[in-house]
């Protein structure tokens, strides 16, 4: 799934910490970082998120249901 324009990372992470499945960060080398890791949301605010705010990024989730609780928070904010 790719993802864009999330303005207020702090609050995405929010959300993905409810999902129930791993969700995987695919970086533009083709690494996978596990977002429900701590270290590796770290990672991906220093590192993949530069700015304040993640403009286009892919994730990969292991539950259909996963996807559309993101959904919704990406839509009604």
């Amino acid at each position: 799934m790719k993802i864009k324009n999330i303005n207020e990372p702090a609050k995405f992470f929010e959300v993905l910490q409810q999902c129930k499945g791993s969700i995987e960060l695919v970086t533009s080398e083709g690494d996978r970082l596990n977002m429900k890791s701590k270290l590796c949301q770290y990672i991906a605010l220093t590192q993949v998120f530069r700015d304040a705010e993640i403009k286009d990024i892919e994730m990969v989730f292991s539950e259909p249901t996963d996807v559309a609780l993101v959904l919704e928070y990406l839509v009604k904010g």
